[in-house]
């Protein structure tokens, strides 16, 4: 009977508590609830023992780039993380499908592992330039960067833990959140083109490069350039991005040079943005007249990423890079105003108040071929030019420039390429009912005749012809370009016009 009356004793206490707990649930404002939450966290951590810390930093000390542990620990709490944390911040990349989470400055998110309870609290502190971070005393369990002196915040990630669990953290925690965050990336993998900043007196920030996502259509099957060409191209590319293994073992950085020249509207831009597309690399946009020092261009190259393409677009207009044996002492002083005189205004005063000269050649040669060109991994640099003989042979050479592409005028296999991208001719079902196929076949025929006999015009003006013609039909814009061409064959002095000053290459078809 006492028993009884125990048990039913218990029961009566369990349905008290029940009703309480139902009850503080529906009354209780969420801030208590919240603080109440804390305290009893509180308390808990104070029976579980000393706590140990890891800081990571957003900045890397060493180099001044972005610190790759801290994007992927923000990747992996976005995806993994955040549905329990009490705000998040969300950012929607452009052409991406949905938001991106991530922790807010001073808030905490939890996470398990193996059994283990982690908390991550992202913080953020203002920086006075010229600080020099760190500061306090030694801790073994601190990772931390230098802080840099660019001004702005500097933001890190908290990642507490049990300390008596630091060899877990360190050796299997840590490494399975970077393969996680791997792994997302690759799922949604959304490629980027950068571009540097401008260089400020004193300016240490450690972004270095600003980006936006990089959507270029281009691709090999719609360039307009000769067939075989283009597959030599392709075949030399994935055969680059598949042999890892073979430039470790002769000794050799992971890296190809190509030098794309040619007159203007021949296809460099688009050739580097198919690259870009089939080896699926991010895209590095190198402004050389920003640059103001060799060393500032060194940090740009370390804080690049592998898989992706550095892109120097015009090198022989960015700086005086012609052929030392040319050039006359003499003209030294001038040659180096010249060059001062290119550089942005910004870049200019860093090297006024630096007290440094301007990056040289011997600068860039390093950048495409020196040591630190071996810090980054799998990587093209790719250099344009519509005048390759003004460049000094030393960058010429294989190792630096391993390809070297020439990109002419239109052929007539590229014009096929064009016509059918354009005008879908030769596409089999897509011919618009109100053309009449045997007339553009016959118009086909005639300009292909042309460029065979040496007509002299650019990929970037037929482009332009045709859409000009948007709509109007093949038939139509065939006949303007076959105009054109003709026009060209009967004026000599036509066929020198550029794209810029070609006046039927900007006409649509209703001006004929």
């Amino acid at each position: 009977m006492e028993t009884l009356l125990d048990w039913r004793s218990v029961g009566s206490l369990i349905a008290t508590v029940m009703v309480f707990r139902t009850a503080l649930r529906d009354f209780l404002p969420p801030e208590a609830d919240l603080f109440l939450r804390r305290l009893f966290a509180r308390v808990s951590a104070a029976f579980r023992g000393p706590m140990a810390t890891i800081l990571i930093d957003e900045a890397d000390g060493a180099s001044g780039g972005a610190n790759d542990l801290y994007d992927a620990a923000q990747l992996y709490l976005g995806a993994r993380c955040l549905a329990t944390a009490p705000a998040v911040r969300l950012h929607k990349p452009r052409q991406a499908q949905l938001p991106v989470a991530s922790l807010p400055d001073s808030h905490t998110t939890h996470d398990t592992f193996q059994s283990v309870r982690v908390k991550w609290t992202s913080t953020a502190r203002p920086v006075e330039r010229g600080a020099s971070g760190g500061g306090g005393g030694y801790n073994p369990y601190h990772i931390r960067g230098s802080g840099g002196g660019g001004g702005g915040d500097h933001r890190s990630l908290e990642l507490q833990f049990p300390r008596q669990h630091r060899d877990l953290i360190h050796s299997k925690y840590i490494p399975h959140v970077i393969d996680e965050a791997t792994k997302m990336r690759l799922r949604s993998r959304e490629r980027r083109l950068y571009t540097n900043r401008a260089a400020a007196p004193g300016d240490d920030h450690h972004r270095l490069w600003t980006s936006h996502t990089f959507s270029h259509p281009s691709t090999f099957d719609t360039l307009a350039v000769d067939p075989a060409l283009r597959e030599d191209i392709r075949t030399d590319l994935l055969r680059f991005a598949a042999r890892r293994d073979h430039y470790a073992r002769v000794g050799r950085a992971w890296k190809r040079g190509y030098l794309l020249h040619g007159p203007p509207g021949t296809g460099k831009t688009s050739l580097v943005a198919a690259i870009a597309n089939l080896l699926e690399f991010d895209v590095y946009d190198l402004e050389l007249t920003t640059v103001p020092t060799n060393s500032h261009l060194r940090r740009l190259l370390v804080s690049t990423t592998p898989k992706s393409v550095v892109v120097v677009e015009d090198i022989d207009c960015s700086l005086d890079l012609s052929d030392r044996m040319k050039k006359g002492s003499a003209n030294t002083s001038n040659e180096e105003k010249a060059q001062l005189s290119q550089l942005s205004p910004a870049a200019a005063a860093a090297m006024a108040a630096m007290g440094r000269e301007s990056i040289s050649l011997s600068g860039v040669l390093n950048f495409v071929d020196g040591l630190w060109s071996s810090c980054v991994g799998e990587r093209l640099m790719v250099f344009t030019t519509n005048h390759p003989e003004r460049l000094d042979p030393a960058l010429l050479r294989p190792g630096r420039m391993d390809r070297k592409i020439k990109l002419g005028y239109c052929s007539p296999a590229a014009l096929r390429v064009l016509a059918r991208n354009y005008l879908a001719v030769g596409e089999e079902g897509s011919e618009d009912p109100a053309d009449d196929l045997d007339t553009v076949n016959d118009l086909m025929a005639e300009a292909e005749g042309l460029l065979a006999a040496g007509m002299r015009i650019t990929p970037a003006d037929i482009a332009e012809v045709f859409m000009g013609c948007d709509g109007a039909g093949a038939t139509a814009a065939m006949r303007k370009l076959v105009d054109e061409l003709r026009r060209r064959r009967d004026a000599p002095a036509a066929a020198t016009l550029t794209d810029e000053t070609s006046p039927l290459a900007i006409a649509d078809c209703t001006a004929s």
